[in-house]
């Protein structure tokens, strides 16, 4: 039993004397023997129960303890929801407001500390794992018994993602206090969304990737989807030009998106907006594909047979994912020597196979000291044109008959080359050396041996070199006297190169020192194939935690600033720093989360900063289903603040409701600490003795009378 007067309590002890057992076995004993007693009327029955019982008092040696106490203030937490979908229309307005007026009722409370926890925020480099309150929360209380907390007061929209999982009852059990929810928005609201219930990671390079959209108006009931209206949807792959279709409301569409080129692919998608529109963040999608290649085709074609075939062939066929068909002519129409055909090959030379049917399928034409025999038609050459003309590569590299009548440029190829032909061969050992647009352009930047500008290489000589005038194309390598040695050119859709020797075979075979046949070579296939990497004139942008990291490379300097747009249409000029080659770079701070737009008048590169569709815009309407249980298990309540009335906040006592129709309750623990304690001794041990014998002589001669 205690009792409370002003800061001490009083409380009832004890210190028995011999174990409970044993006073209640002595008690047991001196009621029956009270009980004959009184059965016989015997005189002095009263006087002996008065002494059992002081007897007893002496062994029970009850105590009265006094301790002086100290109130502890109560806590309550305000948590404030600051994630993006709070900045929809005027939520994070009533937000505030709620919050300034539960600050000032709550600053009326003497015995209440307030903490104010503002959680939700999600920075660039955040993991989409949606809003996080019931985490902030128990980081800011865990320095707070649980027996000091009044309650718990969440302003939101109810977006929440972290709620206790199991039954709310125990949830609100270990969580121990009242939980009071006021939502920032309006109930019954509506919205329209933009789904990608099916986005693949990856897709095959010159393929069509299959991409599943939906659009919903919620609630699913709403009558845009009841009547089957359509929605207008657009499209576009890395900035480039927007395609729009008209799909149905509240179905699966099937889209088909062509990935051209290797590495990322942004894809961006956008939906108009829909008759009760809350906000159109949701209304837009993205999604980065990355393209990978299958294996690639490249078919060989060699002229006559010489020393630098095997080494074509060797570096492309250690290449594990080339797929190479070769074929070498050996022997010429013209050519009559009565050697039996069974004996100089086993498969005739499959021209139509090759130039005609299959064409389309190689993503590499290599023409390796090829020239005019009669073996391929003027037609199939004239297909390998049209070929080049609508996206596919070829790699010419010219050997002596080059600059005669047989050469490739006196057919329809030679519409085609970057170089023409003078007639000339010079036979003058030399070194290949990179041109000042060499040295900036990625095929041929910083390989190995080059040197720095003005020194020789280090790698080895050659000795044949086509003697060619340029007419397009970009000269990356210069060899005798200076002359166009490797050019490169865009052509329609594809691209062509022009290797104009056929010594490259003496790097391979370590000629003094040797060279880096094997990087140019991979180099140069694989920018003929348009890898993204390779690029010549290229923009790149990257997120790297909270800073966007911005990458050109160019041939010519280029000091111009780009333009960086955010995701909530902020745009920012950076200028970037030149760097080594060709290449260019500038950082800057971003602190949102979405699709950052870059672009220098010329191209647009995107970069994203955390998840491109987040979790969090899933379902922007506010929502009381989330956290309505758990606050209602707790003794708490909801309450709708979108519109600016604030419940009343009233203190209430353990155990009885938290909440009402206007009001919200805060709990009044009354906890405290014990700052000293007196124990004063109820019967003390001779005044006990003194009274129990005393009351046994009123006994004795109450029966001797």
């Amino acid at each position: 039993m205690i009792a409370a007067i002003g800061d001490s309590a009083y409380t009832l002890a004890s210190a028995p004397l011999l174990p409970w057992w044993a006073i209640w076995a002595l008690a047991g004993a001196g009621a029956l023997v009270l009980a004959f007693g009184v059965w016989r009327r015997a005189r002095g029955t009263f006087w002996r129960g008065l002494a059992l019982a002081m007897l007893l008092a002496i062994l029970i040696n009850p105590s009265l303890v006094k301790e002086n106490r100290s109130p502890l203030r109560d806590v309550a937490a305000v948590v404030v929801d600051q994630s993006p979908s709070q900045r929809i229309g005027h939520r994070m307005a009533a937000t505030e407001a709620a919050l300034t007026n539960l600050k000032k009722q709550l600053s009326q409370e003497h015995d209440l500390d307030v903490r104010v926890v503002r959680a939700g925020q999600v920075g660039p480099g955040g993991e989409d794992d949606g809003t996080r309150l019931f985490g902030a929360l128990n980081r800011a209380l865990s320095d707070v018994p649980r027996q000091r907390l009044a309650g718990v007061v969440m302003i939101t929209d109810g977006e929440v993602h972290d709620v206790p999982a199991g039954k709310a009852a125990d949830a609100a059990r270990e969580f121990g206090a009242p939980l009071q929810v006021l939502l920032s928005g309006h109930p019954g609201e509506r919205d329209r969304r933009l789904v990608l219930p099916q986005a693949p990671g990856f897709a095959l390079v010159g393929k069509n990737m299959p991409l599943t959209v939906r659009i919903e108006d919620l609630p699913a009931n709403a009558d845009a989807n009841a009547a089957g209206s359509t929605a207008q949807l657009t499209w576009r792959k890395d900035g480039g030009p927007q395609h729009e279709i008209a799909v149905p409301v509240g179905r699966d569409v099937k889209l088909s998106i062509p990935i051209d080129h290797g590495g990322p692919n942004v894809i961006e998608l956008a939906v108009n907006a829909g008759p009760h529109e809350l906000t159109m963040v949701n209304n837009h999608a993205a999604l980065v594909v990355n393209g990978v290649r299958d294996r690639l085709k490249v078919l060989l074609v060699s002229g006559e047979p010489h020393a630098g075939e095997r080494v074509w062939r060797n570096i492309l066929k250690s290449d594990p994912s080339v797929d190479l068909v070769h074929f070498t002519i050996l022997r010429p129409p013209e050519k009559q020597d009565g050697t039996p055909i069974r004996e100089l090959s086993l498969i005739a030379f499959p021209i139509r196979e090759l130039f005609d049917v299959k064409l389309s399928d190689f993503d590499l034409i290599i023409f390796d000291r090829y020239s005019r025999r009669g073996i391929i038609p003027e037609s199939y050459i004239e297909n390998v044109v049209r070929y080049v003309r609508n996206g596919g590569a070829l790699l010419e590299a010219a050997g002596p008959s080059f600059g005669t009548p047989m050469g490739m440029s006196r057919t329809p190829l030679g519409a085609i080359l970057p170089a023409e032909a003078t007639g000339h061969v010079d036979d003058e050992g030399f070194k290949p050396e990179l041109t000042a647009l060499g040295r900036r352009h990625p095929v041929t930047e910083d390989l190995p041996g080059a040197g720095k500008p003005g020194e020789a290489p280090s790698w080895g000589r050659w000795f044949r070199q086509v003697d060619t005038h340029v007419r397009d194309g970009t000269v990356i390598m210069k060899g005798d006297h200076g002359e166009p040695l490797l050019v490169l050119d865009r052509v329609g859709k594809g691209r062509v190169a022009q290797l104009l020797s056929d010594q490259m075979w003496l790097w391979a075979r370590g000629f003094e020192g040797g060279g880096p046949q094997a990087e140019l070579l991979r180099r140069l296939a694989y920018w003929l194939m348009k890898e993204p990497d390779l690029e010549e004139n290229d923009l790149r942008a990257s997120v790297d935690g909270d800073r966007l990291i911005v990458k050109r490379q160019s041939l010519k300097p280029d000091n111009s600033p780009v333009t960086v747009t955010a995701p909530d249409g902020k745009k920012t000029k950076l200028t970037l720093i030149p760097g080594k080659g060709g290449r260019s770079s500038g950082t800057m701070a971003i602190s949102e989360m979405g699709l950052y737009r870059v672009g220098d008048g010329k191209r647009t590169t995107l970069a994203a900063a955390g998840p491109l569709n987040p979790v969090e815009f899933a379902d922007v309407r506010t929502t009381a289903d989330k956290l309505k249980p758990l606050a209602t298990a707790s003794g708490g309540g909801v309450f709708w603040v979108g519109d600016g009335k604030i419940p009343e906040v009233r203190r209430v006592s353990p155990g009885r409701a938290a909440s009402g129709y206007d009001w919200i309750g805060i709990r009044q623990n009354g906890d405290y600490v014990v700052t000293g304690f007196r124990e004063t001794p109820l019967f003390p041990a001779i005044a006990a003795l003194i009274l129990a014998i005393g009351l046994l002589v009123a006994a004795w001669r109450r029966e001797a009378r």
